[in-house]
């Protein structure tokens, strides 16, 4: 009696749409990453009280850790002594703009790492002779090559074309957002078997018809971790590049800028930070779309 009433339940799970089974699984996911924002806000306060019953080994004060009903106070704080704009307004401002500068290095690097592990899995000596350059170009500190790329980058004039900072923190974001991708996109387009390469072969399938048809599809569920990797480089590499280079109006500088006020105003800082800590949430939904576009097709686990 009791299959009888499981049989159907578990039928119309399976037959439910596969968007409609995401959706439920991020609503999910959702409620678990805000039950740990919530954990991390009564971790914050238990210190700070702690603080004032023991001597911890940092310091706890509301000059450098002040409440949390403080720090969201600071949203609505005018940024500059006689201007209307608030600090949320300028936070904002500040993360969108350079949300479109890590899109765009994100966007880069990707092209470069794909391009890279195409050229390296169809030629097995170029692997072998590039990979090791690849992996090598990660080891350059990223706050020492900033300045150079800037300054290179100002002389470099094509035509109507002319090199800015903004050119320059897109190549610094795609300097770090290509590694990861051409290294898992690699390892994704050596994923077909054998069988399935001798399946194409038979079929007189041409190389470029073998990546497209074969290698492509097969690479995705390596492709996909790659990309939230090459997404979060992205972002760290903009942030740190406005700070390096002195870029305005991104969110970098708003780290800075406010960090000197952070004696009087502490809270403002805390509030740059969330906003740097928004811009990698919005590139990780970024990819988490594209996971969902570009998995539309695939079976789902559990879904016979």
């Amino acid at each position: 009696m009791e299959s009888s009433e499981v049989e159907p339940d578990l039928i119309a799970a399976r037959r439910a749409h596969p968007v409609a089974r995401r959706l439920r699984k991020g609503a999910l996911s959702l409620m678990w990453a805000l039950a740990g924002v919530g954990l991390v806000v009564v971790m914050w306060e238990l210190v700070k009280v702690l603080g004032t019953v023991v001597a911890l080994p940092f310091d706890s004060s509301d000059d450098t850790m002040p409440h949390v009903w403080t720090i969201v106070s600071g949203f609505n704080a005018i940024e500059v002594r006689g201007s209307d704009t608030t600090v949320l307004q300028s936070v904002v401002s500040a993360t969108v703009n350079s949300l479109k500068l890590a899109l765009g290095g994100f966007a880069i690097g990707v092209s470069v790492g794909i391009l890279l592990a195409v050229i390296m899995q169809r030629f097995a000596f170029l692997e072998r002779g590039l990979l090791p350059f690849v992996i090598a170009s990660q080891t350059v500190p990223l706050i020492a090559l900033a300045p150079l790329i800037v300054g290179i980058g100002n002389k470099v004039s094509i035509g109507p074309f002319q090199w800015g900072v903004s050119q320059s923190v897109m190549f610094i974001a795609a300097y770090l957002a290509f590694f990861p991708l051409s290294v898992g996109a690699l390892r994704g387009l050596k994923a077909p078997t054998e069988t399935s390469l001798e399946l194409m072969r038979s079929y007189a399938a041409r190389p470029n018809q073998v990546l497209t048809k074969l290698s492509f599809p097969a690479s995705i569920p390596y492709l996909i971790p790659a990309m939230k990797v090459s997404a979060a480089a992205a972002v760290v590499g903009t942030v740190v590049a406005e700070i390096s280079a002195g870029v305005r109006g991104g969110i970098g500088r708003l780290v800075i800028e406010y960090s000197r006020e952070a004696t009087s105003e502490p809270a403002k800082v805390f509030v740059a930070t969330l906003g740097a800590i928004a811009l990698g949430l919005l590139a990780a939904g970024f990819v988490t779309l594209l996971d969902l576009y570009l998995t539309r097709n695939l079976p789902k686990e559990g879904v016979a």
